[in-house]
Protein backbone atom coordinates (compact mmCIF):
# COMPACT_ATOMS: atom_id res chain seq x y z
CA UNK A 1 0.00 0.00 0.00
CA UNK A 2 1.36 2.81 -1.17
CA UNK A 3 1.48 6.13 1.45
CA UNK A 4 -1.38 7.75 -0.36
CA UNK A 5 -3.35 5.24 0.07
CA UNK A 6 -2.27 4.54 3.86
CA UNK A 7 -3.13 8.59 4.19
CA UNK A 8 -6.58 8.34 2.12
CA UNK A 9 -7.30 5.02 4.33
CA UNK A 10 -6.88 6.99 7.89
CA UNK A 11 -8.55 10.45 6.48
CA UNK A 12 -11.61 8.09 6.43
CA UNK A 13 -10.91 6.88 9.62
CA UNK A 14 -10.32 9.86 11.50
CA UNK A 15 -13.48 11.44 9.28
CA UNK A 16 -15.97 8.80 11.09
CA UNK A 17 -14.12 9.02 14.69
CA UNK A 18 -15.17 13.01 13.86
CA UNK A 19 -11.35 13.83 14.75
CA UNK A 20 -10.99 16.89 13.68
CA UNK A 21 -7.40 18.14 14.15
CA UNK A 22 -5.79 14.98 12.97
CA UNK A 23 -8.09 14.75 9.57
CA UNK A 24 -6.31 18.49 9.22
CA UNK A 25 -2.99 17.10 9.47
CA UNK A 26 -3.66 14.24 7.15
CA UNK A 27 -5.37 16.57 4.57
CA UNK A 28 -2.40 18.65 4.48
CA UNK A 29 0.21 15.57 3.94
CA UNK A 30 -2.19 14.13 1.01
CA UNK A 31 -2.37 17.70 -0.74
CA UNK A 32 1.73 18.06 -0.84
CA UNK A 33 1.61 14.13 -2.60
CA UNK A 34 -1.22 15.80 -4.84
CA UNK A 35 1.33 18.84 -4.92
CA UNK A 36 3.93 16.72 -6.05
CA UNK A 37 2.55 14.69 -8.66
CA UNK A 38 1.17 17.25 -10.44
CA UNK A 39 4.11 19.87 -10.44
CA UNK A 40 5.63 20.20 -13.74
CA UNK A 41 8.44 17.36 -15.14
CA UNK A 42 6.54 14.49 -12.47
CA UNK A 43 4.48 11.57 -13.90
CA UNK A 44 1.78 11.17 -12.50
CA UNK A 45 3.71 9.18 -9.46
CA UNK A 46 5.74 9.58 -6.68
CA UNK A 47 8.66 7.83 -5.61
CA UNK A 48 9.43 6.60 -2.18
CA UNK A 49 11.96 8.82 -1.84
CA UNK A 50 9.92 11.69 -2.41
CA UNK A 51 7.32 10.93 -0.24
CA UNK A 52 10.14 10.28 2.31
CA UNK A 53 11.44 13.95 0.96
CA UNK A 54 8.07 15.59 1.35
CA UNK A 55 7.08 13.82 5.13
CA UNK A 56 10.80 15.18 6.55
CA UNK A 57 9.81 19.06 5.36
CA UNK A 58 6.57 18.82 6.55
CA UNK A 59 7.59 17.49 10.09
CA UNK A 60 10.45 19.72 9.97
CA UNK A 61 8.44 22.60 8.86
CA UNK A 62 5.90 21.85 11.54
CA UNK A 63 8.94 21.77 14.24
CA UNK A 64 10.00 25.02 13.71
CA UNK A 65 6.71 26.51 13.35
CA UNK A 66 6.04 25.18 16.97
CA UNK A 67 9.52 26.80 18.16
CA UNK A 68 8.58 29.99 17.07
CA UNK A 69 5.33 29.89 18.64
CA UNK A 70 6.38 29.05 22.04
CA UNK A 71 8.97 31.63 21.55
CA UNK A 72 6.36 34.24 20.63
CA UNK A 73 4.50 33.15 23.53
CA UNK A 74 1.54 31.13 22.01
CA UNK A 75 0.85 28.12 23.51
CA UNK A 76 -1.94 26.88 21.75
CA UNK A 77 -0.94 27.59 18.21
CA UNK A 78 2.53 26.21 19.12
CA UNK A 79 0.39 22.90 20.89
CA UNK A 80 -1.48 22.36 17.31
CA UNK A 81 1.89 22.66 15.47
CA UNK A 82 3.20 19.83 17.44
CA UNK A 83 0.10 17.73 17.08
CA UNK A 84 0.67 17.88 13.27
CA UNK A 85 4.33 16.88 13.39
CA UNK A 86 3.30 14.12 15.38
CA UNK A 87 0.54 12.87 12.82
CA UNK A 88 3.05 12.71 10.47
CA UNK A 89 5.92 11.48 11.96
CA UNK A 90 4.00 8.24 11.86
CA UNK A 91 4.51 8.01 8.34
CA UNK A 92 8.67 8.63 8.90
CA UNK A 93 10.82 5.51 9.72
CA UNK A 94 11.80 5.23 13.15
CA UNK A 95 14.24 7.97 14.21
CA UNK A 96 18.08 6.44 15.10
CA UNK A 97 19.52 6.95 18.85
CA UNK A 98 22.59 9.08 19.07
CA UNK A 99 24.67 5.60 19.67
CA UNK A 100 23.01 4.25 16.20
CA UNK A 101 23.71 7.38 14.20
CA UNK A 102 27.13 7.28 15.65
CA UNK A 103 28.07 3.79 14.95
CA UNK A 104 26.57 4.38 11.01
CA UNK A 105 29.35 6.69 10.73
CA UNK A 106 31.57 5.39 11.72
CA UNK A 107 31.34 2.77 9.78
CA UNK A 108 30.95 4.82 6.79
CA UNK A 109 34.20 6.50 7.33
CA UNK A 110 35.83 3.21 7.55
CA UNK A 111 34.21 2.18 4.44
CA UNK A 112 35.29 5.23 2.57
CA UNK A 113 38.59 5.56 4.56
CA UNK A 114 38.46 9.05 5.38
CA UNK A 115 40.98 10.31 7.50
CA UNK A 116 40.14 14.05 7.92
CA UNK A 117 37.84 16.71 7.72
CA UNK A 118 39.04 17.55 4.04
CA UNK A 119 37.23 13.71 3.14
CA UNK A 120 33.92 15.48 4.87
CA UNK A 121 32.55 16.18 1.77
CA UNK A 122 32.76 12.30 0.49
CA UNK A 123 31.42 11.13 3.71
CA UNK A 124 28.57 13.21 4.28
CA UNK A 125 27.40 12.18 0.82
CA UNK A 126 27.05 8.59 1.39
CA UNK A 127 25.65 9.43 4.99
CA UNK A 128 22.73 11.70 3.46
CA UNK A 129 21.51 9.34 1.02
CA UNK A 130 22.16 5.98 3.24
CA UNK A 131 20.46 7.47 6.33
CA UNK A 132 17.83 9.74 4.47
CA UNK A 133 14.73 10.38 6.82
CA UNK A 134 16.33 8.34 9.98
CA UNK A 135 17.98 10.86 10.97
CA UNK A 136 18.58 14.77 11.07
CA UNK A 137 20.45 16.17 8.30
CA UNK A 138 22.32 18.91 10.89
CA UNK A 139 22.97 16.32 13.42
CA UNK A 140 24.31 13.91 10.85
CA UNK A 141 27.16 16.83 9.85
CA UNK A 142 27.70 17.62 13.40
CA UNK A 143 28.54 13.69 14.17
CA UNK A 144 30.65 13.56 11.17
CA UNK A 145 32.38 16.29 11.92
CA UNK A 146 33.23 15.36 16.04
CA UNK A 147 34.17 12.09 14.49
CA UNK A 148 36.61 12.98 11.36
CA UNK A 149 38.16 16.12 14.06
Amino acid sequence: MSLKQKIEADIKTAMLAKKKEELTALRAIKSAILLAETEKGADGGVTEDAELKLLTKAAKQRKESADIFVQNNRPELAEKEMFEYEVIARYLPKQMTDEELTASIKEIISKIGAVGMKDMGKVMGMASSSLAGKADGKKIADTVKSLLA
